[in-house]
């Protein structure tokens, strides 16, 4: 067995401290969507005409289930009818935390619009988001994390290192799950529901053989200095807390790599057999071969993940979200080797949803296969409700916030102001408002008036750009002309 490092062997002197290297981050999220009859009957309407009905007024105004928001997000149809929302490009970790919520706050508006329509019409149907990964049939979907990093040649020897930490990271940032188990003995409680979904480590598919990250090179930037890592293991998180710990532990692993750390003598020999056992073991405990033939248990190689990572980061001036997911992540994993949920149950996912759940078992007198611990189970992650479950919680302080409901509803207008998303977002909004017609995708710009030249901003840290002012300008002035107006400054 492998020990972990002692932290207090892993300090710098003070005067080695630097500022972190700023890395764009960015989370897609997939949504299911299900229409349950108010009628007790058959449901009115399947995912794909759900689908459709949520996005009915999206494809009015736009003529497209797939446009950009004036908040520089993403908002799709994807393929199976699956909602999905792309935050905008994130540098902060607390613009990152507001844009995924504003995405739950934006579909549930959609949702409330397309109920509002069944109602009039007469139909017996409620539309319902769930911000999970698996649908009643057991097919899965995900939640994806993007991360920039420095095109470099060694780049993927690197990344496969970080198969381990995907592997394991479950045991602190996994959603929660209820499971029949294999030998028939009844429902059980997991920690992830993503992680038996996964085929592959490291590939270039997506959906024929989901791997944990996938190779695609498409950076949405300058392709000479930058690529994306594509991270699709991760489960759809309701927590604050649980999307603050897996994205920050991943940009701080990344800093610690790219500054010459290495986690290349914890590879584990067989990564999907590690992945389903870590899932189904409560106590972190089963026991993982690594690649080298030593073994380690799943708590075991995130505290020497956590050990490295602590170390290089005494040399960085973080910030206070940082040193909050180095703290958590420590706290996390104490709460697991003690079998003690509660100490983060406000905090992260699996915690909150096993204290819900089992708390509610015992009060029903039932087990966790109970047809209303199931339906609970949903409403945990139902974003489509105003005054849902999620809401409840973090009001009465039983989910904790890092980033106000006020901020959150504010990133679904505002796009972050310190990256690449400023300008598109800017543009966006100057076309909304001007009611022009803006093809936009994560790096171009174009207005569809058959004359002005298409912007590309390559730069994903750029928030000044001389083009795009130009751009505002020329919209100012086609919709002055228009309007039998002079254009502001004529």
């Amino acid at each position: 067995m492998l020990p972990p490092s002692s932290r207090a062997s892993c300090r710098r002197a003070a005067s080695e401290v630097t500022a972190p290297a700023r890395r764009v981050i960015g989370i897609e999220t997939e949504y299911g969507i299900t229409c349950a009859s108010t009628a007790g009957s058959v449901p009115p309407l399947d995912a794909d005409h759900a689908a459709r009905e949520l996005f009915a007024p999206v494809v009015a105004r736009g003529r497209s289930s797939n446009v950009f928001t004036r908040a520089g997000a993403r908002l799709y149809l994807d393929v199976g009818s699956h909602p999905e929302y792309a935050t905008a490009e994130c540098d902060r970790l607390e613009d990152l935390l507001a844009q995924d919520r504003a995405g739950e706050i934006r579909m549930a508006r959609l949702a409330q619009q397309a109920n509002d329509r069944l109602a009039e019409q007469g139909v017996p149907g409620r539309i319902h988001l769930l911000k999970n990964n698996l649908d009643a049939e057991g097919s899965g979907f995900g939640c994806h994390e993007n991360y920039l990093v420095r095109r470099r040649g060694d780049f993927w020897n690197d990344a496969r290192t970080l198969v381990s930490h995907l592997v394991t990271r479950q045991v602190l940032v996994g959603a929660g799950h209820v499971m029949d188990a294999p030998d028939g003995s009844g429902a059980r409680y997991v920690f992830s529901q993503r992680a038996d979904q996964m085929e592959d480590a490291v590939s270039s598919a997506t959906t024929r053989s989901r791997p944990l990250i996938n190779t695609r090179d498409e950076p949405h930037a300058d392709a000479e200095r930058y690529r994306r890592m594509h991270v699709i293991v991760g489960d759809s998180n309701i927590a604050q807390g649980s999307t603050l710990l897996k994205t920050g532990q991943m940009d701080l692993l990344l800093s610690y790599l790219e500054e010459g750390g290495s986690l290349a003598d914890l590879r584990l020999a067989q990564p999907m057999r590690a992945i389903r056992e870590t899932c189904h073991d409560l106590s972190g405990t089963v026991v993982l071969e690594l690649a080298d033939g030593r073994t380690i248990t799943p708590l075991d190689l995130q505290e020497e993940h956590l050990a490295r990572v602590s170390r290089h980061a005494d040399g960085l001036d973080l910030t206070p979200l940082h040193r909050d997911v180095l703290d958590l992540w420590e706290r996390g994993l104490t709460a697991v080797r003690h079998q003690r949920p509660r100490d983060v149950v406000t905090e992260l996912d699996w915690a909150a949803k096993h204290q819900l759940l089992t708390r509610y078992a015992e009060r029903a007198g039932t087990g966790l296969d109970d047809p209303r611990v199931a339906r609970l189970a949903l409403a945990y992650h139902d974003v489509s409700a105003t005054d849902g479950l999620r809401g409840r919680l973090e009001s009465a302080g039983l989910l904790r916030r890092w980033v106000s409901e006020a901020d959150c509803e504010a990133a679904t207008r505002i796009p972050p102001a310190t990256t690449r998303a400023h300008l598109r977002g800017s543009a966006i909004g100057r076309a909304e408002d001007l009611r022009l017609d803006l093809s936009a995708d994560w790096v171009n710009l174009k207005l569809d008036d058959g004359r002005t030249a298409p912007v590309a901003l390559r730069d994903p840290f750029a928030v000044v750009d001389a083009r795009v002012d130009a751009l505002l300008e020329t919209m100012d002035a086609l919709a002055a002309a228009r309007d039998g107006r002079v254009p502001a400054g004529v």
